[in-house]
């Protein structure tokens, strides 16, 4: 069975155990545990090692050497299994979670104690035990990390997709996350997300690092969340990966009132902060240090954050973000000014236009920029996506592998100057003069033109052709009326 077949047999299970429990609220309960059956997993093989080597296993000062978690007795997997079907395994887990909390400070206020709510019945507790423990992972503690690492990243997409809007306030679609990274190749330095929701971003980079056999030493993380419900799913996501989210911080003011990394200067910046964000305290920002291009508007941070981004952004390095469609062509306020300023500046290096119905929590199209402090040539890369992408139900769609495989392939073309040409209707390689022309408005469609067909459209012969096909329906349509109509008066007799 694949990691994904896995993943998904053990969501519908979870699924229906989760009866009149919201969403929201059933993700940390879940996530909690799955998270709970990896530190226990990964603890249990370091604990066999430390007792083959002679040491004390109950000594955490030992597990450090192993760069592992400390798991006290009663929040280890085993009792829990032992006791999951008793009445009150609500409150051994949450004194689970408390205990662990205390061994480990670097997992302090993250973990969820909500096991003992009456509205959680131990049945469904002890259903979701059993679940996980079914996954016999003791004693390989990389194919725990892999395969529960895999298990989170899906449950936290499945949960993002039941809580539809709410949903998409912490998890980026797993396909805009994986372009980004495709396009940005994050090999080695800092990596930078100010706005990281559960983390998602991380998780691609260190995996894009390991697909292409680097080592994930070479990179490390920064990262800032206002959100601190979210910044918990963060923190659980990485240490599942074995990831290093000791610079992922939070604070409520969020990163434009209290920048948490002040002084860094990033390699690569990835983010998706919120669409149009109207309430950023903009008012209070007016004077801000960050405004080097335009202090932007108050009722909208889209031009905020990319300024923002600048700022954090090494003299040699990128940044690939998502943001509203708009942004490519306002004028509100100061918007179209700083749009001008960072084009003249030659800091923009790709647009790419997004399909739609990618996101979960908006209907608002949107669009990737790429930034780079470096840029020799004096042109910018337009990509129009908007063809792309497959429906995965009725309201949501996803990029294929293939698609983001033409995409980033097309923008690492045309960066290296080597078998990369235009086409119409997807990719242009502009001048800023051209841009300039159109009014230093960003819209891919307007530099890719429209696709050209393969065949030729002989519009009187198509036209003629619907003609006669509507002509036939409205026939039948009638014939049909006229059989109901006749239908009905028998009924009356």
């Amino acid at each position: 069975m694949t990691h994904q077949t896995l993943a998904q047999t053990l969501f519908k299970s979870a699924d229906k155990l989760r009866k009149n429990i919201d969403a929201a609220e059933y993700k940390h309960i879940v996530l909690g545990l799955v998270f709970l059956k990896y530190i226990s997993d990964s603890f249990q093989a370091t604990f066999e090692r430390v007792q083959n080597e002679g040491g004390d296993t109950e000594d955490k000062d030992e597990y450090l050497a192993y760069n592992a978690f400390f798991v006290p007795t009663k929040a280890r997997w085993g009792y829990i299994m032992e006791n999951a079907k008793q009445s009150n395994i609500g409150s051994l887990l949450d004194n689970a979670m408390q205990t662990i909390e205390q061994e480990n400070p670097s997992l302090k206020g993250v973990l969820p104690k909500v096991y003992a709510k009456e509205n959680l019945d131990s049945i469904c507790l002890g259903g979701l035990i059993d679940l996980l423990s079914n996954l016999s992972l003791q004693g390989d503690s990389t194919q725990s990390s892999d395969i529960l690492g895999h298990i989170f990243e899906y449950f936290l997409g499945e949960f993002a997709l039941s809580e539809g809007k709410k949903g998409g306030q912490f998890y980026t679609p797993k396909s805009v996350v994986e372009l980004l990274i495709a396009m940005l190749e994050p090999y080695k330095g800092r990596v930078f997300d100010p706005c990281c929701g559960s983390g998602g971003m991380f998780v691609q980079s260190e995996l894009f690092v390991q697909s292409h056999q680097g080592s994930i030493d070479d990179i490390s993380i920064y990262g800032q969340e206002s959100n601190q419900t979210t910044w918990r799913l963060a923190k659980m996501n990485l240490a599942i990966r074995q990831i290093d989210s000791s610079q992922v911080k939070w604070n409520s003011e969020g990163s434009f009132l209290n920048d948490a990394h002040k002084d860094l200067k990033a390699d690569f910046v990835i983010a998706n902060p919120p669409f149009n964000d109207s309430d950023y305290s903009g008012e209070l920002l007016k004077l801000d240090g960050r405004w080097k291009f335009g202090t932007p508007p108050t009722t909208n941070a889209n031009y905020a954050w990319i300024q923002h981004f600048l700022y954090h952004l090494a003299p040699k390095g990128v940044a690939g973000f998502v943001l509203a469609k708009g942004s490519l062509t306002s004028n509100t306020a100061t918007e179209g000014e700083i749009r001008k300023n960072l084009i003249e500046s030659n800091l923009i290096d790709c647009i790419v236009n997004l399909p739609a119905k990618l996101f979960l929590n908006t209907q608002i199209p949107a669009c990737l920029w790429f930034m780079r402090r470096s840029k020799t040539n004096k042109e910018i890369l337009f990509i129009d996506a908007r063809n792309c992408g497959e429906l995965i139900n009725r309201k949501n769609r996803i990029l294929t592998s293939d698609e983001i495989q033409k995409i980033s392939q097309t923008y690492h073309n045309w960066r290296a100057a080597k078998d990369y040409e235009d086409i119409k209707g997807f990719c242009k390689s502009a001048s800023l003069q051209e841009v300039a022309a159109l009014g230093y408005t960003l819209t891919p469609g307007r530099f890719v033109g429209l696709e050209e067909s393969e065949e030729d459209f002989d519009f009187e012969t198509e036209f003629t052709h619907l003609k006669e096909k509507l002509q036939s329906q409205m026939q039948e349509e009638e014939a049909l009326n006229k059989r109901i109509l006749a239908n009905l008066a028998l009924i009356e007799k």
